[in-house]
């Protein structure tokens, strides 16, 4: 039995089967059922810059320098701009139509308390906001309480889900084991997100071939991987895809394409 099985066993019990692929091979409870869905993986037809977040999420980020990432996201087709908050309104006034609104939240330290959280998610998702991107309760994951963080991904989910919200869930790798790390993509699956998320680029460290290898292989192809936090070259973006991401953040946007 891998460690991804056992861990899954440990946490759910002996679950039967799963049909959605992934390391942890018992079926997880998911509150959305993935089995049927399309695999989320890369296809190289599409180019990288149909995968980017184009961010800016810095504390002292300007209107104009938003204006210009939404501006050079149009141009290349990028899949989403990801801002601060306090842009999404003029963040989707910018937008073509083709290139998703994204923004954060329980950002960057992933310490904010639940009902906080919810509230905060609900209010940004009342801007018309199409994609979000959530740092899990880290706080409660390294105090050993990672069904506290499972409580919180599953009522922002659902309240992205009636709201036709995609939902991202940062997990921190810098901060995490290799076992917290599979604990946490296994949570964050049966909460009912579409994505894991690696970084905040906040950290002590951003993405790793390593963690993003790991990641796709818990959660399998039906569940969004994105690499994100120090991607700063093509070769770089590259290497993370073929380790399993199928989202990359990242600023530069151009060293990318």
């Amino acid at each position: 039995m891998n460690k991804i099985e056992t861990i899954a066993r440990k946490l759910f019990g002996n679950n039967p089967p799963c049909r959605c692929g992934g390391g942890h091979q018992i079926c997880l409870g998911c509150a959305v059922c993935r089995a049927d869905m399309p695999d989320m993986i890369f296809d190289p037809a599409q180019g990288i810059a149909s995968i980017i977040d184009a961010t800016v999420l810095k504390a002292d980020a300007t209107q104009e320098e938003v204006n210009a990432l939404c501006d050079l996201a149009n141009d290349y087709k990028c899949a989403s701009v990801c801002v601060n908050s306090h842009f999404s309104h003029p963040l989707q006034l910018r937008l073509s139509s083709s290139v998703k609104s994204c923004t954060v939240i329980n950002f960057p330290l992933g310490a904010g308390y639940m009902y906080a959280v919810v509230a905060e998610a609900m209010a940004v998702i009342n801007t018309g906001i199409e994609e979000l991107d959530m740092v899990q309760n880290l706080s409660a994951v390294k105090s050993g309480q990672p069904n506290l963080s499972y409580d919180l991904i599953r009522s922002v989910a659902e309240l992205c889900r009636a709201n036709k919200v995609l939902l991202k869930v940062i997990l921190e790798t810098c901060y995490l084991s290799e076992d917290e790390i599979i604990t946490c993509c296994l949570y964050a699956k049966k909460a009912g997100a579409e994505f894991v998320k690696t970084s905040t680029g906040f950290g002590s460290a951003g993405a790793s071939v390593e963690n993003v290898r790991l990641m796709r292989e818990t959660v399998g192809p039906k569940l969004g991987v994105k690499a994100s936090g120090g991607i700063r070259t093509r070769e770089q973006a590259l290497q993370m895809i073929a380790a399993g991401a199928n989202r990359i953040g990242a600023s530069a946007v151009k060293a990318l394409v």
